[in-house]
């Protein structure tokens, strides 16, 4: 629960950090949009409409891989579960290449920046590598400092049964012999450390783009640029809340934990638009401070997205013995996930982006 405080209090400043451009002013305003099409009434209307249906996509998503899992074809080790896994990882790899990183080049690339030094170097880029290690960097810690933590525990002794410990008549105790029992439980706690890891670090990259997206649309005053995003982020919700709901369900976390993640993922976007509506007459998204920060957060969730989805969903997957052991569920995951990504390539172009 540490570990998952922490994420948290890190979200939580990333929140408050994105809100500063609200302070700052500038000449240059980016995209002009015509008077006819600056109905704030009718935009308004778009925003709250925006709202519930993003609500409603992403606490669905989210909450239905936790509706399933009895399922018995849906089983970790069944070719359902596996299709379903690399359906949403493309989802994921699409979303980090094709909707956030672009946006990041876009906004650190933008002539209201200047020249020295953002056309100079690909900052979107470089953060986006930089967030990738630190990902690695920081699942690869977490895993150590949970292995370190369980070789501290008594080794087993060999053997194939456990002897009880309780004293004998001289007072000495028994001595305890665990067996195969005893290293599969050991072995099983590692993965759901990890699996648990993966979640939390996947939801907060998700969960830092969902806020930047979440304040870009309540602070539009366009009509038509609010009209088609609220169908394109909803799917976009919707799916990206099936990965994730996915990882949460295999890290067995304990009710509280899983409600809070939940909520967090379910409440992100149309909390962020419902603050774009209330600074929208001072938000301006054309200003420096803004665009530099909003490129940097997209720089660094796409990172964490895009090696979240190679790494921790697709590799471990796609080495699995029944993955290797079947040619057809080799293929059909590859068509999922080719699936996956190409539905979130056709949202860009529904959605305008």
């Amino acid at each position: 629960m540490k570990q998952q405080s922490c994420s948290w209090k890190i979200f939580t400043i990333f929140c408050l950090i994105l809100l500063l451009p609200v302070l700052v002013s500038s000449k240059c305003t980016g995209k002009a949009y015509d008077s006819h099409d600056q109905n704030i009434s009718e935009a308004l209307k778009y925003k709250l409409i925006a709202i519930s249906s993003i609500l409603f996509a992403s606490a669905l998503g989210i909450c239905l891989p936790f509706f399933v899992k009895n399922l018995s074809y849906l089983h970790p080790d069944r070719e359902a579960f596996f299709l379903i896994k690399a359906f949403a990882a493309g989802v994921i790899l699409g979303t980090g290449f094709i909707h956030i990183l672009p946006d990041a080049f876009e906004s650190l690339t933008s002539p209201c920046l200047g020249q020295h030094p953002w056309e100079k170097f690909p900052f979107a880029g470089f953060v986006a590598m930089l967030s990738a290690i630190g990902t690695l960097m920081m699942e690869s810690f977490a895993t150590g400092y949970h292995k370190r933590l369980e070789l501290r525990k008594p080794q087993p002794v060999s053997g194939d049964h456990e002897e009880n410990s309780d004293q004998d008549d001289n007072g000495a105790g028994g001595v305890h012999i665990r067996g195969p029992a005893f290293v599969l439980k050991r072995i099983n706690s590692s993965d759901l450390n990890r699996h648990r890891i993966v979640s939390q670090v996947l939801e907060l990259g998700i969960l830092v783009h969902s806020v930047i997206i979440g304040l870009s649309l309540g602070a539009s005053k366009s009509s038509k640029t609010i009209k088609p995003l609220v169908a394109a982020l909803s799917f976009h919700q919707f799916f990206e809340g099936v990965g994730l709901g996915g990882c949460i369900s295999q890290a067995k976390f304990k009710l509280q934990a899983k409600v809070i993640m939940i909520l967090f993922f379910s409440l992100t976007t149309p909390t962020g638009i419902a603050i774009g509506i209330w600074i929208s007459t001072s938000y301006n998204e054309a200003s420096p401070m803004a665009l530099i920060i909003q490129g940097i957060l997209n720089s660094a969730s796409a990172g964490i997205l895009i090696y979240m989805a190679l790494v921790d969903l697709l590799a471990a997957d796609f080495i699995n013995s029944n993955m290797l052991y079947s040619f057809w569920l080799q293929l059909g995951a590859y068509l999922t996930l080719f699936l996956g990504a190409f539905s979130m390539s056709l949202l860009v172009i529904w959605g305008g982006n």
